[in-house]
Order: structure tokens, then sequence, then C-alpha cells
């Protein structure tokens, strides 16, 4: 069965990232039997800020232990799907340092990005796709987005009902690509 990992895109306090993350990881795994999806919340891991080496060139010898569970916890899967809220029309500093702490964990497998914002996170998926597809990840085009204004209600987490089938066929795409690119590892 193919692990997929819904990876939080935020560490800050009072974050919605995380109900973001856990209504995916729900969907994904009442949606398909073909894999199994996990919750890999960043803030767990307490991740140093990136200022060693090209990952890389490391070849996956961290020299901090934090680094090399990360480490770990990512080789672990065959697929991504990352949450990104969007900040200034970015995605969060904290995701793309966790991100940019790995090399070699990521490449040729299947990415899928979840955004949401004022503007339902698009900016922030579009510079995220980037990011991802040099590192080798097979980011597929199809995304899930929610928007502060429409899917929250009084600060809580209340989707419209259209997005549940905006996060399937999200799914099946990646689904898709992950069983597909396994056989190239």
């Amino acid at each position: 069965m193919l692990k997929i990992a819904v990876i939080t895109g935020s560490t800050r306090e009072g974050r919605v990232n995380r109900d973001v993350a856990d209504y995916v990881v729900k969907v994904a795994n009442e949606f398909t039997q073909e894999a199994e999806f996990e919750l890999v919340d960043i803030l767990e891991y307490d991740l140093p800020d990136f200022n060693s080496a090209p990952p890389l060139m490391l070849n996956k010898q961290y020299d901090d232990p934090k680094i090399t569970k990360w480490s770990e916890k990512i080789e672990e899967f065959d697929g991504y799907i990352f949450v990104t809220p969007e900040y200034n029309k970015n995605t969060s500093p904290a995701l793309l340092n966790a991100i940019c702490l790995l090399g070699g964990e990521w490449t040729d497998k299947a990415a899928s990005i979840v955004g949401y914002g004022s503007t339902d996170g698009i900016t922030a998926i579009q510079v995220l796709r980037i990011t991802l597809s040099n590192l080798g990840l097979a980011v597929q085009g199809k995304f899930a987005n929610f928007n502060i204004f429409t899917d929250w209600q009084n600060g809580e987490f209340k989707p419209q009902e259209y997005r549940e089938a905006t996060v399937e066929l999200m799914v099946a795409a990646l689904v898709k690509w992950a069983k597909a690119l396994k056989t190239v590892r």
C-alpha cells in the first residue's frame, strides 16, 4: 500500500493549518483504500533554520539529530500533500525551511499542494510548486484550496461542501502519480 504524508505548513501560534491538514487526512483516507494518509506536523520536529551545506551534498548524513529524524520520517513516504498558508503571496517560511533542509528524500516522489488564504492560497501554491519541482518531486496539477472568508466561520474551519470533491480529485491524481513513480525508485 502507498504511504502519503500530509505535511503541515505552519508552526505559528494559533495556526489553523493543522485543522486544514486534519481535514485533508480524513477526506483522503475515506476516499481511497489505495494509500494510507498520515499527518506529519512540522511543529513536532522543532526543526532548526537551514544553515548547513546543501542537503544533496550531505547524502542524508546530517549533523543535527532533529534533521536526521525529519529525514527518516520523510523517507518513509511515496508521496506528499503539502498544506500551505499564503503569507504575503508566498508559502510559509516554516514550510519552506522544512522542505529545504532535505534533498534526496524528496526525489522521484509525487506531490500535491493544498493552499488557503484570502485569495484561496493560489499564489502560495504556484510558488511552492516551483520549489518542489526543483527538488525532484513530481508535482501534479490538481490542487485543493480554501478561502479564509468563506471556509471559516467565527474562527472555526468549516469548509464549503464542494471542497471535499476538490480534495478527492487531487488525491486521485496524486495516488496515480505516486504509484507510477514507485516503479522508478
